[in-house]
């Protein structure tokens, strides 16, 4: 089975930080967004992969091509951008003729599920969440046995608040190919742009049996909260919660769980919970929690929390002297 990961999109609710870098390529958590995906799809055994790129697209190839030199990829560009259906329906010669299916992740999406029970799952399988608002969503409606007899993209008046998570297993990978064709033949839009919606409600009607898996967790690294959320969640793991050695950094209190990149300076500091950090940052006399900074980026004297830093930033706080009597408000807010 192939999994495609559309990773076309400008990411514009992540400015100023999607101006020189795709969405995907954000950091969180010691990783990137993109990186997170491709490593949990590896773990659960898929070898063969298809992006589809668009905006900074070379940036993402030179990744993937850098960070996974073994990995069988393959990369389809996607201009204009017209929609997730539309970029699967430029991909669908990459995937239509495998008898496995295919495996459909958006490339901001971090998901927490059971990816090999799921992908052992019989037949199409659709990943869900519950949600408060689910206008913002793909939502899908279930029948009789959990079966799933209607998708509807983001709709005014909602009948289910099951949202799509950004995760199909399609079991019939050629149907799917010509129900995305038959999107781009009939012209059938919602909201402007040709919608994998739209192509599933196509294999409903004729009559795929498609069930739900709900997730466990769903984070939409489209936004600054949500992308934190990620990065907090993804820090509160074994991986990151296991003991370590800070012993370079005798002068600062750790407080896990935080991800340190490689040579960083960290001096008179206060780092953590939750706080990813890149490679070759310097920080020095800085109290930083639930905060994501890039590499080669310089704090000093900061008190920071639920920030993102890019790369190659700076940011110096103020440093007082004061000689304060009696009966005196100082207030810097």
């Amino acid at each position: 089975m192939k999994a495609v990961i559309p990773v076309a999109g400008i990411g514009s609710r992540l400015r100023p930080h999607t101006h020189t870098q795709p969405k995907s390529l954000v950091p969180v958590a010691g990783n990137t967004i993109l990186g997170h995906i491709i490593d949990r799809l590896r773990v659960a055994g898929l070898t063969e992969f298809v992006f589809v790129v668009g905006y900074l697209g070379d940036k993402i190839v030179r990744y993937v091509r850098r960070n996974y030199p073994d990995l069988n990829a393959t990369f389809v560009m996607q201009e204009p951008r017209e929609g997730l259906g539309h970029a699967l329906w430029l991909a669908r010669e990459e995937f239509r003729h495998d008898p496995d299916g295919v495996l459909i992740l958006l490339g901001d999406t971090i998901v927490d599920v059971d990816l090999p029970a799921l992908l052992a799952t019989p037949g199409s399988v659709l990943a869900v969440k519950e949600v408060k608002d689910p206008t913002r969503f793909g939502i899908v409606e279930t029948g009789a046995g959990g079966r799933v007899n209607k998708v509807v993209e983001k709709p005014k008046i909602p009948k289910s608040n099951y949202a799509m998570v950004g995760l199909y297993k399609l079991a019939d990978a050629e149907k799917l190919a010509q129900a995305l064709e038959w999107l781009r033949e009939t012209d059938v839009r919602t909201h402007g742009e040709f919608q994998l919606t739209d192509a599933l409600m196509r294999l409903i009607e004729d009559g795929e049996a498609m069930t739900t898996c709900p997730v466990d967790n769903w984070f939409d690294c489209g936004r600054k909260e949500t992308l934190l959320e990620a990065n907090a969640r993804l820090l509160n793991t074994a991986e990151f919660l296991e003991p370590r050695d800070y012993s370079e950094f005798p002068d600062s209190v750790i407080i896990p769980p935080v991800s340190i990149g490689r040579g960083c300076r960290i001096s008179q500091s206060i780092i953590g919970p939750n706080v990813a950090i890149g490679d070759k940052t310097i920080v020095q006399n800085t109290i930083l929690s639930d905060s994501i900074i890039g590499s080669y980026s310089e704090l000093r004297s900061a008190v920071m929390h639920d920030c993102i830093v890019g790369s190659d930033a700076s940011f110096r706080g103020m440093n007082h002297s004061l000689n304060i009597g009696d009966n005196t408000e100082i207030d810097y807010s």
